[in-house]
């Protein structure tokens, strides 16, 4: 956020946009190289330039839905319900992020290109600019792994678009890919300063951000993934699969690992307060668990809508201006967190905003997401779809979850480091408690399905759940449960026999910025209160809400069963095919080389 006013130069110098084509692209021509890459500032904005194109709406928007945290909330003839319920083709198929991600690609290999060739530098200069090469192998890895974690084998350029003997490119093995992207990661940390010594800012990719990275690739390099024979691609050959090579497989859990182990022993970074890193997030502040943030500041980077699609709904007429989301929390979600879980009420807010500026009490249907909401910022924004929000891809906690889950994959079980790892979120979670986390599994199986559910309570709606479910291999299976679970819910059965119908609660202003508010107290009633005990809650100031019903200033829909919005929740659901989404069609017409590649299920 603090440095935008280089991308607005960088964007000038570059030519390019993050919107265009893969075969569109600017070519190494349109970074005028003969002036760009003979002054190390003027480098410096193109690095930064590249930057704009790590981020894309539908990483959280389209991509976040879907998964076992969170469903759209839009009519289901809506594109974006249709892809966040697997209801998907090539015709609607999403190419934002598939675009955005490769025109990053195409500013990082020209800038990989071209910074080596650069003479007559001084020392210091030298120095700048091995910074500035290892931030652009970090991004054209970044990048990539976006695109193979929903696409799968995709196109893998890896010099300047004019340096192509032609402008077909075919699909390459995911493998391949991630290879080289930890190659590309392992290239930059040597290159790289740690952020310590640096003084970078959170929106740069440090050393400490690099190792993340890395250990981040390597478990998706390691885990599962839909493939097919790509010299066939016949229909019988798709299998939900990790890679052939065992050995390799082990190399890359050691590989996540050992990063993990670097940034965990480097010291510089931390957990800090659960509310404390998302009151930061939107106020445009600094701590030391964030460690990757794209920066939102500036017309161009806030059309990702950050606090607006996927934050808390606002009336239009309340003192914060209109916020309205596309996405909401599932109902079973908000049950998963234990008894004193501080996370619940950052991750799940259970208001919204009224026309009157009053805080007005969800329904299980309409708990929205709440880590972005926009009434914990100390100011409007720049307009109600541009709040200023930053993006985190990635912060301190995660890395203590990949280090326990690699050490449980390496050892077959979990030791005595992994479980400290995984206890380190837990005790944060319960405000170091230790007699609230529970015992910590001690088998291979019960460790990994305890890593499984912590990862989506401590990471809920921060856009890694959907494909976490692919490279475990568990997608199909753990949605299944979930839509059986909403149902139990909707009928007050089995596990959810006695939750509450009804809750009594305190309707309370909303007209400060930096509002402290973060969840409604509420009494729990088991059933419909009686018209004495109605009257007695109402004549203390209580407002009494059928929490299965459709009294809500946003999603005002019943909760039931045989509810429209339940029943087309994952309606197009299939294994072993929807864990990768079809090259949308204009993709694969502006590519020659991907004719006759498509998605053999599609």
């Amino acid at each position: 956020m603090k440095f935008n006013i280089y991308i607005i130069i960088a964007a000038v110098l570059l030519g390019a946009t993050s919107c265009k084509d893969f075969l569109e692209l600017p070519s190494e021509k349109d970074f005028d190289s003969s002036t760009i890459f003979e002054d190390v500032g003027k480098v410096e904005m193109a690095v930064l330039g590249a930057y704009t194109s790590t981020f894309n709406a539908e990483l959280f928007y389209q991509f976040g839905m879907g998964t076992d945290e969170c469903f759209s909330t839009e009519g289901e003839t809506n594109s974006k319900n249709q892809v966040s319920n697997y209801v998907y083709n090539p015709a609607i198929s999403p190419t934002s992020t598939y675009a955005a991600m490769y025109a990053g690609v195409e500013q990082a290999n020209v800038l990989i290109r071209n910074i080596p060739l650069m003479d007559q530098v001084s020392e210091t200069e030298t120095t700048k600019l091995n910074m500035l090469l290892g931030e652009a192998y970090a991004i054209r890895a970044a990048n990539m792994l976006h695109v193979v974690r929903y696409f799968g084998d995709v196109p893998y350029p890896t010099i300047p678009v004019v340096e192509m003997p032609d402008f077909s490119t075919s699909r390459v093995s995911r493998d391949t890919i991630l290879d080289g992207c930890i190659q590309d990661l392992q290239e930059a940390i040597a290159l790289l300063p740690w952020k310590g010594e640096s003084g970078m800012p959170v929106e740069r990719i440090s050393k400490n951000a690099a190792y993340g990275l890395l250990a981040r690739i390597a478990l998706y390099a390691a885990g599962y993934s839909l493939r097919w024979d790509l010299d066939s691609y016949a229909s019988g050959s798709v299998r939900l699969a990790q890679r052939s090579d065992t050995q390799r497989i082990q190399e890359l859990y050691e590989i996540a690992r050992d990063a993990c182990k670097t940034v965990v022993d480097r010291g510089e970074n931390e957990l800090i307060d659960y509310e404390t890193i998302f009151r930061d997030l939107v106020n445009g502040r600094y701590n030391n668990e964030s460690m990757f943030e794209y920066g939102q500041k500036g017309a161009d980077r806030n059309e990702a809508r950050l606090g607006y699609t996927n934050g808390i709904f606002a009336h239009e007429r309340s003192f914060y201006n209109k916020s309205q989301p596309a996405m909401a929390a599932l109902p079973t979600y908000y049950f998963e967190f234990e008894e004193g879980d501080v996370r619940r009420d950052v991750t799940i807010s259970n208001y919204a905003i009224t026309a009157e500026s009053i805080h007005q009490m969800n329904t299980y249907a309409n708990h929205m997401v709440g880590k972005f909401r926009v009434n914990w910022k100390g100011d409007g924004g720049v307009s109600a779809a541009q709040r200023d929000i930053n993006w985190i891809h990635l912060r301190y906690a995660d890395i203590l979850l990949m280090y326990a889950e690699a050490e449980n994959e390496l050892n077959n079980g979990p030791t005595a480091v992994a479980k400290e790892m995984y206890e380190k979120v837990r005790l944060r979670a319960f405000q170091n408690d230790r007699s609230k986390i529970g015992e910590t599994p001690g088998t291979y199986a019960d460790f990994r399905d305890a890593i499984i559910q912590e990862r989506k309570l401590e990471l809920g709606f921060e856009g890694w759940r959907r494909t976490d479910l692919i490279r475990w291999g568990i997608l199909y299976e753990k949605l299944t449960e979930t839509k059986q679970e909403i149902l139990d819910l909707a009928n007050h059965t089995g596990k959810y026999e006695g939750v509450a119908q009804y809750r009594a609660y305190k309707r309370t202003d909303a007209r400060t910025f930096n509002d402290p508010t973060v969840a409604l107290d509420f009494i729990a009633l088991e059933s419909e209160p009686t018209q004495e005990e109605r009257t007695a809650l109402e004549n203390q100031g209580y407002t009494i809400l059928n929490m299965y019903g459709a009294s809500a200033v946003f999603f005002a829909n019943a909760f039931s069963a045989d509810a429209v919005w339940v029943r087309n929740i994952y309606r197009g659901l299939e294994k072993n095919k929807v864990e990768l989404f079809p090259l949308n069609t204009t993709t694969i017409d502006n590519n020659p080389g991907l004719r006759g590649q498509q998605h053999p299920l599609y």
